[in-house]
């Protein structure tokens, strides 16, 4: 088949056009109606195609549509770019329509770009022995399904300004360009986003080609965009609608805010120096990154002075100078977005202030007669004021000792003192004040404010006196002197406090009254003052200590009656006020014996017979035995003789104790025996030695 086609394509190549008489004589013109019209290459869409199946369409001219039955056949011829005849078809009469494949070369898949041409004609349907045809139509077949090179786009910066329209440039394609020539480019344009400027896999339609006028039509405007980062997608493409293989990128992006700015070291209290402060800005797009003259920058400028001006995001400068300075920041960021400055919003502004001067400090001129120990000084300051902290100490006069720190209170230009001057001795004490400005410059001063030196004499207030003492307003009692078996007592009545006893021993269970009065150190009477009464109980009590409060009467006497309890100390204490020192009075002991008894289970004792049993308990309420219990020796006595111990027992932790004693001695016989219990003084027991009341067994 490919031999006869080749064969038929080289007769008919060689044919001459030979229009059959009649076809004159039928009015046909054979140079202008016996032909095809209207030859059409795929719809004429482009000149150039990237597919190697052309649609070729025609019709036929008026006058041969009307003779259609002299229409014999159509034919069509294919040439290749150098005129070399491809392939020669004939096709029915009544064909308008062929579809033309290119074909590749020999041991090759595909065609060659190029140009090709094909030629269409018809032929007469008359029978002769020499066929004859009109003349043919021709029209170009432009194939190209190469790639161009890659088209990059540019642009002139990476960020540009809310109000600015970013132009990109498309560098020209590399390589050879493709015969069907450059088209022009397809670009695309996605927010955070890369995707293809194309739809389909390799080619771009004219709808898609943003720049259309050739290879030198690279520049496209963008338009105002909104705020974000852009990717630019850029492909080139041919005249065939063929695009690069790859659609390279570039990236933009979009900044309308201006920078945030913030001071540091401004807007804050005083100062006592000078300041340092720095503007830093931010921007979360472009940033501040320094990248030149034209770059993002950061000013900073003082009471209207020439700005100091910093590439990047920070610049600082130091203030100094007593006074209240104002200090101004403004930034631009990369794409020229400003904050300050003539074209830009409000700068941020800040305040420093700085006072290198100290305060003045004195004390009072006069102390408060009504309160000798506030002690005041007043803390003076022009331009920050006074600050809100200062203290007063105190120390002997000419000692050269330490200044002591007071509990000082600041208000306003006010510092006071409380001196608890009832807990240093008497003599003479120097006074310091140290105050502060607000910006913390400080000045100590030990002068008052008429020159003279802060020195006071303790006592700065009226002294006073505790007397103190067993008893009432009189104390009676026995004063006995013991001789021998015997005990001789006297009845003494005593007024004066100072001369009663400062110890007294009672039995378990049994209260005592004490009394006393508050004077001053003349003698005078302090009524209506109040005086505590503190009791400290001896170790292993239930109770620690316990304060009375009692109120003198118009002679400055109190009286109380101490409750039963363990032996304690007990001494009065007056807390003085502003006007009345301390005063504590002399320390009293009373002693309380230890609870104790004894029984003996008969009186009568057998020589040699059932043993006496002797029983009893030690304690007392307000103090606990331990586990072990406690040891109380039992002891006899003979008339005439002293007490002699003949055993010592351990009692149970409730303080009782039992004990069966056998008379086993002849010479016991008719005697009388005197037997006691005695406690001994313990550690940790609150009570004094005591002895039982003692029993009487006979042995008989």
């Amino acid at each position: 088949m490919s031999r006869l086609l080749a064969a038929t394509a080289a007769a008919l190549a060689s044919l001459t056009i030979v229009v059959a008489p009649f076809a004159t004589a039928s009015g046909l013109n054979p140079a202008e109606d016996w032909r095809v019209a209207d030859l059409t290459v795929n719809d004429r869409a482009a000149e150039w195609y990237a597919d190697s199946a052309f649609r070729l369409t025609w019709s036929l001219t008026p006058k041969l549509l009307a003779a259609s039955d002299l229409v014999g056949s159509i034919s069509y011829r294919l040439r290749g770019a150098g005129g070399q005849v491809l392939r020669v078809e004939q096709l029915g009469a009544e064909a308008r329509s062929v579809t033309v494949n290119l074909p590749g070369e020999p041991g090759e898949p595909a065609p060659h770009n190029g140009e090709y041409s094909v030629e269409v004609w018809v032929n007469g349907a008359v029978p002769t022995d020499k066929p004859w045809l009109g003349p043919g139509e021709i029209e170009q077949l432009r194939f190209d399904n190469a790639r161009p090179g890659a088209a990059i786009p540019q642009l002139a910066t990476t960020w540009v300004r809310g109000d600015t329209e970013p132009t990109v440039r498309i560098a020209h394609p590399v390589g050879p360009e493709p015969l069907a020539r450059i088209r022009g480019y397809a670009v695309s344009l996605h927010r955070d986003t890369a995707a293809p400027p194309c739809a389909g896999p390799d080619r771009c339609s004219v709808a898609e080609t943003d720049l259309d006028g050739g290879v030198d039509d690279d520049t496209l405007a963008l338009g105002l965009l909104p705020e974000g980062r852009y990717v630019v997608s850029a492909v080139a493409v041919s005249n065939s609608g063929m695009r690069s293989a790859l659609a390279e990128t570039a990236l933009v992006g979009i900044d309308a805010t201006m920078p945030d700015l913030a001071l540091e070291g401004a807007g804050g209290g005083w100062s006592d120096g000078p300041v340092r402060v720095i503007a830093r800005a931010s921007d979360t797009l472009s940033g501040m990154r320094a990248t030149g003259p034209t770059g993002a920058r950061t000013t900073i400028a003082v009471d209207g002075g020439v700005p100091t001006v910093a590439p990047g995001g920070e610049v600082a400068t130091t203030v100094s100078g007593s006074g209240v300075h104002t200090v101004l920041a403004g930034a631009r960021d990369a794409p020229g977005n400003v904050r300050g400055g003539q074209d830009g919003a409000t700068p941020v502004a800040g305040i420093v202030r700085i006072d290198e001067a100290p305060p003045a400090v004195s004390f009072a001129r006069r102390g408060d007669p009504a309160d000798p120990e506030l002690i005041e000084a007043t803390v003076a300051d022009a331009l920050s004021g006074p600050g809100a902290r200062g203290s007063i100490a105190v120390r002997p006069l000419g000692s050269g000792q330490p200044f002591e720190p007071l509990p000082t209170k600041a208000e306003g230009d006010r510092l006071a003192a409380r001196w608890d001057s009832d807990s240093y001795p008497e003599g003479a004490y120097e006074f310091r004040a140290t105050g502060y400005d607000l910006a913390g410059n400080a000045t100590s001063s030990t002068v008052r404010s008429s020159g003279a030196a802060m020195v006071l004499l303790n006592p700065v207030k009226v002294r006073t006196q505790l007397r103190f003492g067993f008893g009432g307003r009189r104390l009676v009692w026995q004063r006995c002197v013991r001789k021998g078996e015997s005990r001789r007592c006297r009845r003494e009545v005593l007024e004066s406090f100072a001369r009663r006893p400062a110890s007294r021993l009672v039995p378990y269970g049994r209260g005592l009254q004490v009394g006393g009065r508050l004077l001053t150190a003349s003698g005078a009477p302090l009524a209506g003052a109040t005086v505590e009464l503190v009791e400290a109980f001896d170790p292993g009590a239930g109770i620690q200590s316990r304060v009375t409060s009692l109120r003198t009467d118009a002679e400055g006497g109190f009286l109380a009656r101490l409750s039963p309890g363990p032996s304690r100390r007990i001494e009065a204490r007056f807390g003085g006020d502003r006007l009345l020192t301390r005063a504590t009075s002399r320390d009293l002991r009373l002693g309380v014996q230890t609870l104790v008894r004894l029984r003996a289970s008969t009186a009568g004792a057998e020589i040699g017979g059932a043993p006496v049993v002797f029983s009893g308990r030690v304690g007392a309420s307000e103090a606990t035995i331990p586990v072990y219990g406690r040891p109380v020796q039992l002891q006899f006595r003979l008339p005439g003789s002293p007490w002699t111990e003949f055993r010592t027992v351990q009692t149970d932790a409730h303080g009782r104790f039992r004990f069966p004693y056998a008379f086993t001695d002849d010479d016991s016989r008719g005697v009388r025996f005197l037997f006691r219990a005695y406690a001994p003084a313990q550690p940790g027991w609150p009570y004094e030695p005591a002895a039982s009341r003692p029993v009487a067994v006979t042995g008989r």
